[in-house]
């Protein structure tokens, strides 16, 4: 049976020592709550940090809680003093997290920390290893082990690998500051599905991999050498029902049940029944955006002072990492700016700001989510954000506002809040004197709008969503798999070839016999290649070409002293061997007048990019530009084109980061047809790896082995990896 394993820096539970006695205690967070919706169905295993260090421990607790976990189906991943110091105080927090977050200021770049992160991810990738069949699912989860799914891929290839983001992947700019950002993103690479919060962050690692890796990317699809690579948007959830049945609970409560918390809560607010409550909740970071929602209450407070003695603002913010200098410094900000207010605006019978500098039981959330008028929430940068959903799913009246960061991953989903740009201290006190003003039944309208999509879009559906997509790319890879070239595809090519006597190879060149440069003048064929090209013509049963888009005298100055057939421009000439070249259809290039000066503009304007003059084509290439902009230049110049060229015999092509604008008609499929004429062959191999040689795969006869380098759709009959997986197959057939 398929198992689902999970991997994530922490298990799903707390490790507590009392009296040399081990206690687990279940997390309640997000990622243990749906994770066991998907876990229980499958028979894996749970792979994590118990979250005590290893030289605390003796040697009896920590057999005895091997054992313990081992009965939850836990596996733990111990970790010593220093690994947690570098490792996860170091790396992760010091340099991953505020780098991910764009406060780059405070990354830390330590080759120490670094060479721990390696190795802890080591520790947690064998962890894995030793458990997992070939034929298993991993799902791995968050910043603290970016390394693990390609150290798992290069043992077990076979093992269906998930990765899911917690928080925000940053733009080009930010991310190509980490000293180590290939090593990174090739780990991330070695998942076959990539799960982000949002588009946004999906889009800056496509940028980041089409960049500094250079794979094609195909809608959500990547183009590795070895797999195709599926990237998706998963916006987390959370337990709706779980939520709003509590806060449900606290409405049908009798005095006797009320928490001490709910009685001091509703005799606050007896005080002043008109009083509106704005909850802000946070961990103490500086990723929160604090201090700057301290300073917009304060505007607030100063610019409409006739909501003074009305409006109270209970700041929870929960202790985190206050050991590191900056979250120190960020307390000491947050007391003086709470105290400052406090002074400025309350008196004895008022205190604006409610300030609790310490973590709150699960009941006494949800008894201020279901008491609170209004969630302040204005993070600086944040990847999903949770609490905003948790506060919507309390609303058991169906009325209160949520002011939210437009930074904020839940942006994406909760339009229905007031968005701010958390930066600007003045839109947020507008912001706040909008929510506590907001009409009852436009408070409900929004309300119930995003009650509908969270309620819908659970953390149990989101679990399920993100296993059901590593179904569809092992699926997807399967399909590829099914007409890859494996070694036993080339034994039936081998024997085919073997026992034909009039065979037939055609070769495209750029991508096919050699790969892609930054110019096409870097592509001259190196001596392999000729090798390889040599020995096929040496046996008088092949009829050798090589089908190009090339120009007609660059590709004869290249084979010159080979005796090789030769179609150039995608059809336009043909040099049979030891022949002249000659044109099958007569075509005219007076029309290139008139479209190279609309070439030469988005050369203008798209830097990297130049135009390459054939006979009869015209090629504006952009390998050379940045990746994003050639793309969005390629489809505006093909727009253009279309229209330009509406009333003439012109075609537009698309090939590997080019456009090329040629005569009509004239394509690979029909000059390859038109070379073989009416001449039996037993055997006809075709190979080529971009759009235009689709043309000879739909063209030539059906017992064509047609194949296409690349993992992209094809009409041709089987797939292969590479250049280089090319030219073995071709070696093994020139030797044969």
């Amino acid at each position: 049976m398929t198992k689902l394993h999970i991997l994530s820096n922490r298990l799903p539970f707390s490790v507590k020592k009392n009296d040399e006695k081990i206690e687990l205690i279940p997390s309640v967070g997000g990622l243990a709550t749906g994770m066991k919706s998907v876990y229980g169905q499958f028979e894996g295993s749970w792979i994590g940090w118990p979250g005590v260090e290893l030289d605390t421990c003796t040697t009896e607790q920590l057999l005895e809680m091997n054992a313990m976990l081992k009965e939850e189906k836990c596996i733990p991943v111990h970790l010593t003093h220093n690994e947690t110091l570098h490792y996860y105080e170091g790396f992760c927090n010091k340099t991953i997290w505020p780098l991910f977050h764009y406060f780059t200021q405070y990354a830390e770049y330590d080759a120490a920390d670094w060479e721990s992160y390696v190795n802890v991810n080591r520790k947690f990738a064998d962890a894995a290893l030793s458990i997992i069949g070939d034929d298993d699912y991993i799902w791995i989860h968050d910043y603290h082990l970016l390394l693990v799914p390609q150290m798992i891929k290069e043992t077990k290839p076979s093992v269906t690998i998930g990765f899911f983001l917690h928080i925000p992947f940053p733009s080009f700019e930010v991310f190509r500051l980490l000293p180590w950002r290939m090593e990174i993103l090739n780990g991330l690479l070695g998942a076959d599905l990539i799960g982000f919060h949002t588009f946004d962050y999906e889009r800056h690692f496509f940028s980041c991999v089409r960049r500094l890796i250079g794979y094609d990317i195909t809608l959500n699809h990547i183009n590795a050498p070895d797999r195709l690579i599926l990237v998706d948007a998963f916006p987390m959830g959370i337990d709706y029902m779980k939520f709003h049945e509590s806060s449900r609970h606290l409405d049908k409560q009798s005095e006797n049940e009320k928490s001490d918390f709910t009685k001091q809560l509703e005799d606050f607010i007896l005080q002043s029944p008109d009083r509106k409550l704005i909850l802000s909740i946070d961990r103490m970071d500086y990723t929160k955006g604090i201090p700057h929602r301290l300073k917009a209450f304060a505007n607030f407070l100063q610019n409409y002072p006739e909501y003074r003695q009305k409006v109270t603002l209970i700041m929870l913010a929960v202790p985190s990492r206050d050991e590191v200098e900056h979250y120190q410094l960020l307390k000491k900000e947050v007391d003086e700016l709470v105290g400052k207010i406090n002074g400025m605006f309350g008196d004895i019978n008022y205190t604006p700001i409610w300030y609790f500098y310490r973590s709150m039981p699960y009941q006494n959330l949800v008894e201020l989510y279901h008491a609170c008028d209004v969630a302040l929430i204005t993070p600086v940068r944040d990847g999903m954000n949770l609490v905003a959903k948790e506060y919507v799913a309390a609303r058991t009246g169906i009325d209160g506002c949520i002011i939210l960061s437009e930074m904020a991953g839940a942006a994406k989903e909760l339009g229905e809040a007031i968005l701010v740009n958390p930066n600007n201290d003045n839109e947020i006190a507008e912001a706040i004197r909008q929510a506590i003003s907001m009409p009852a039944d436009e408070q409900q309208e929004r309300m119930e709008r995003l009650q509908d999509r969270i309620k819908r879009y659970d953390v149990f559906k989101w679990a399920a969503e993100f296993v059901n997509s590593m179904h569809k790319v092992q699926h997807l890879q399967s399909e590829y798999n099914t007409r890859r070239v494996t070694p036993a595809v080339v034994q039936t090519i081998v024997e085919k070839y073997r026992l034909a006597a009039q065979r037939v190879i055609f070769l495209d060149y750029d991508g096919t016999l050699m790969p892609f440069f930054k110019t096409p003048q870097e592509a001259k064929p190196d001596q392999q290649v000729l090798n390889i090209i040599k020995q096929l013509t040496l046996n008088p049963k092949n009829l050798v070409t090589i089908i190009s888009g090339r120009d007609k005298d660059t590709l004869g100055k290249w084979f010159d002293n080979i005796p090789v057939n030769l179609i150039a421009e995608h059809g336009v000439w043909i040099k049979r061997s030891q022949q002249t070249w000659q044109m099958p259809q007569v075509v005219n290039n007076k029309w290139m007048d008139g479209i190279r000066p609309l070439l030469e503009g988005f050369v203008d304007r798209t830097p990297g990019t130049f135009i390459e003059t054939k006979n009869y084509s015209l090629v504006w290439h952009y390998r050379k530009a940045e990746p994003e902009q050639g793309e969005k230049r390629a489809k505006e110049l093909k727009d253009e084109l279309t229209h330009l060229i509406s009333n003439m015999n012109l075609e537009i092509m698309e090939g590997n980061k080019v456009i090329e604008v040629k005569n009509g008609g004239i394509n690979k499929g029909s000059a390859a047809l038109q070379f073989l004429g009416n001449r039996h062959h037993d055997f006809i191999i075709a190979i080529g790896d971009d759009y235009t040689d689709e043309y000879m795969f739909r063209e030539l006869p059906a017992n064509t082995i047609s194949i296409k380098v690349g993992h992209t759709r094809t009409n041709a009959s089987y797939q292969i990896d590479s250049v280089a997986h090319v030219r073995a197959v071709l070696e093994i057939l020139g030797t044969t």
